[in-house]
């Protein structure tokens, strides 16, 4: 947000900080909106004597983009229902509010939302400003940094919020990580929680920023750009950018809301409207080829309808990375001709692990928290990527687990010595990708084994589904059915194992190179099995 000069209206309170109270206004066919990026030197969200303006910097109408001149001043048109933002430049931060929300954005919209829906809308913001300025703050960013990413948190009431507090957000206060991004489904349609959840995430410590997705849309509207207007009160723009050291972020609305499905029944595509796409088109102009550009979305990349038309965009760049959320299933997607891209190498898309999992669903641990366990049998949690320049490299954190916890093994804890040969066995590597390697061996005098990359249900999440369904057949939510993993590795015992007890050992490779091991043990018995493996 930004914050007008004491000649114009000041910052409103409580939740309302982006937008200005007063009277109803509508600009002339034509009309323009000003104002000023300057050094806020004392941090006051007011342009004081003597704070200079910063020439060269970024401002949007979420369409067109100006560059400040040498005094800091921009101009861009305006309409009654105008988002106006500076797109943060390396080296300065904007304000944040009391739930560590980035305050860089304006909204016009003089006569508020049109609507009286039970989850309110934008307030009327008044006349224009005569100068929207937005205040910076110097900001140390290195070329190496870290960020959080947090996939569909997607609480449906109190006790779900206080479950991401408990999983997740207590394990990260204190990061070193310099900002963080919910990847869309902040809520799951309850969106009078977005105040207590972004209060919980605020104690994080570090700026957070989000997306939009399905469920934070207001669904008593009929209209794409009203379901918005809920999230816009509470988060600012629908779609944006910024520049973090040498990375350029764009985050994207891909949630097309307003289609009616086989029933009449409102409900949405994956999309990308022209006034985004145009944006993202002046947006990149702006952007040097050698920078990293990172696109933050909820639905995933390959199923958005137009996707090829932000292909067009992207496709030239030498460094592209895009992360989405809204699957409920992590995955290391490369983007190629079979679907469009016309690039020289492909596409690097991220689905990015959810932190509710499973929609908060599973039995509880000793801490009355839900197992969550996602449909591909990777546990729940978050991603922490780290940059370095151009590069990048996606940690895959499962909630409150140590950091090399990356996949588990599945067999019997017991298997007969005649049946050791056809007994398979099953290692999920939650960060795995295609080029990923993984083999295993009996004891540490055997040879390897190296398994084979299958899609396939994880046997582990199958079973566990099937468990907890025979104990509580009348549950109301019980566990989602499996999909086919992106990230299994399968193969057998030797043949002819000696009866006595086993260590087997696991090493795996990430999407990224890295080696991680396991090990798990097994008993072979002479003849036929007792118990119930």
């Amino acid at each position: 947000m930004n914050f007008p000069s004491s000649s114009t209206v000041r910052r409103a309170a409580s939740g309302l900080a982006c937008l200005l109270l007063g009277l109803s206004f509508s600009p002339a066919i034509g009309a323009e909106a000003t104002g000023f990026v300057y050094h806020d030197k004392n941090g006051n969200g007011v342009r004081d004597e003597g704070e200079p303006g910063l020439p060269d910097v970024s401002v949007s109408n979420q369409r067109e983009i100006v560059r400040t001149d040498a005094s800091g001043r921009w101009t861009l048109p305006v309409t009654d229902d105008t988002i106006f933002f500076v797109i943060k430049p390396s080296g300065w931060m904007t304000p944040v509010n009391e739930n560590q929300l980035p305050q860089f954005y304006y909204i016009h919209k003089p006569k508020g939302s049109s609507v009286d829906y039970r989850y309110a809308g934008l307030a009327p913001t008044g006349p224009l400003p005569a100068s929207i300025d937005f205040g910076l703050s110097p900001s140390e960013e290195p070329d190496q940094f870290k960020a959080i990413l947090f996939g569909d948190p997607q609480p449906s009431s109190i006790e779900q919020v206080n479950y991401i507090a408990d999983d997740i957000i207590a394990e990260l206060i204190g990061t070193d990580a310099k900002f963080g991004v919910t990847l869309g489904d902040i809520m799951f349609d309850k969106l009078e929680l977005f105040e207590p959840s972004n209060a919980n995430v605020a104690l994080i410590g570090i700026p957070w920023y989000n997306v939009i997705g399905n469920h934070d849309l207001n669904y008593e509207s009929t209209d794409d750009a009203e379901s918005d207007e809920t999230f816009h009160r509470h988060f600012g723009p629908n779609y944006y950018s910024f520049d973090y050291g040498p990375v350029h972020f764009i985050v994207l609305d891909d949630i097309e809301w307003g289609r009616r499905n086989k029933e009449g029944k409102l409900t949405y595509a994956g999309g990308l409207d022209e006034r985004q796409l145009t944006f993202v088109k002046n947006d990149l102009a702006l952007v040097p080829e050698e920078k990293l550009v990172v696109l933050m979305m909820h639905i995933p990349l390959t199923t958005v309808e137009n996707r090829t038309d932000l292909y067009r965009l992207i496709e030239k760049r030498p460094y592209t990375l895009s992360i989405s959320g809204h699957t409920h299933w992590h995955a290391h997607q490369f983007i190629g001709a079979e679907d469009g891209w016309k690039g020289e190498k492909p596409h690097h898309h991220i689905v990015n692990v959810t932190v509710c999992g499973t929609w908060w669903k599973g039995e509880k641990d000793e801490l009355g928290i839900p197992h969550a366990t996602m449909r591909d049998g990777a546990p729940n949690g978050y991603s922490i990527i780290r940059f370095d320049g151009n590069s990048h490299v996606l940690d895959f954190k499962a909630a409150r687990q140590p950091a090399d916890h990356q996949f588990h093994i599945h067999l019997p804890n017991e298997v007969a010595a005649a049946a050791s040969g056809t007994t398979p066995v099953y290692v999920n590597v939650y960060n795995g990708s295609d080029d990923s390697t993984v083999r295993m061996r009996l004891g540490g005098s055997s040879e390897w084994i190296t398994l084979e990359k299958v899609r396939e249900e994880d046997p582990h999440y199958v079973e566990t589904r099937n468990r907890e369904m025979a104990a509580n057949p009348g549950a109301a939510r019980p566990l989602n059915a499996p999909i086919l993993s992106h990230h299994l590795w399968k193969g057998f015992l030797p043949a002819g194992l000696a009866p006595g007890s086993h260590a087997l050992q696991v090493e795996a490779t990430d999407a990224y190179d890295r080696l991680w091991k396991g090990s798990r043990v097994v008993r072979v018995v002479a003849g036929e099995l007792t118990s119930s493996e």
